[in-house]
């Protein structure tokens, strides 16, 4: 099934395409990395596909009406700010938003917040307030607030830029567990041994533009990763799985 489809997807800021035609689908089963250097297009490509931003082509999200919408898909935005000393558990609920409509949470709710509170290794900080915690706490916290939302497909930007190294593993092989429980996920990552590692498949935009799509050995090659990000890597298929490793700038 697919849970999101652009076609020619084109978003401008004044004369020039930020995002210029991107065609793309994601089903069911897939965890998508959305790779490229700073100023791709990768965030706002991920906003125009949520209907956050006017853009041309389509959006298979942006037509949805905006509960359909939250409920097909949950949002995980590059800005981590928490304003309100809510608790945690109660800043995670918000995620069941868009299913509680006027009414009451119920235990199917409950159990859905305390899921994500263990799933991103907050439950001893359910209790405390959000805004006492580090910035890679509430980072967590805000990835569990997503994750609660328990929709088909789970767009994030950068999720665990912040994270410590075991916090980054633990986040990403979430993800790919649940894409291998049937949801889907886009998620832009810098990390590109993350990405090589976890991702089934990789999208990497320059300038705008689709470069490369597919398995992550098949974008992650000696041209692109000196035409798109300027510098030589080491991609591996080890015992270990996939490894890939930034080596040094490009000749």
């Amino acid at each position: 099934m697919t849970l999101l489809a652009l076609d020619a997807l084109t978003v401008h800021r004044g004369p020039c395409p930020v995002v210029d035609g991107v065609s793309l689908t994601i089903g069911e089963g897939e965890l998508v990395g959305l790779i490229g250097p700073n100023g791709a297009g990768k965030t706002t490509l991920m906003r125009a596909a949520l209907g956050l931003l006017p853009h041309r082509g389509e959006s298979s999200l942006a037509r949805l009406a905006p509960r359909e919408r939250a409920r097909s898909a949950a949002w995980m935005p590059q800005m981590r700010e928490i304003a309100w000393p809510v608790s945690v558990e109660r800043l995670v609920t918000l995620g069941r938003l868009p299913h509680l409509g006027a009414r009451r949470a119920t235990d199917a709710d409950r159990a859905a917040v305390a899921r994500a509170l263990d799933w991103m290794d907050l439950a001893a900080f359910a209790a405390r307030p959000a805004t006492e915690l580090s910035g890679g706490e509430q980072a967590r916290v805000l990835i569990a607030r997503a994750l609660a939302q328990e929709a088909p497909l789970l767009m994030a930007d950068e999720p665990v830029a912040g994270l410590d190294p075991a916090h980054q593993i633990a986040t990403m092989t979430l993800f790919r567990r649940l894409a291998e429980a049937g949801k889907g996920a886009l998620v832009s990552l810098h990390d590109l041994g993350l990405a090589a590692r976890h991702c089934t498949r990789l999208v990497l935009l320059h300038q705008g533009r689709l470069v490369a799509e597919g398995p992550p050995e098949s974008v992650l090659t000696e041209g692109n990763l000196r035409d798109v990000f300027g510098v030589r890597g080491w991609f591996g298929a080890t015992e270990h799985g996939p490894v890939f490793q930034p080596l040094d700038l490009a000749g």
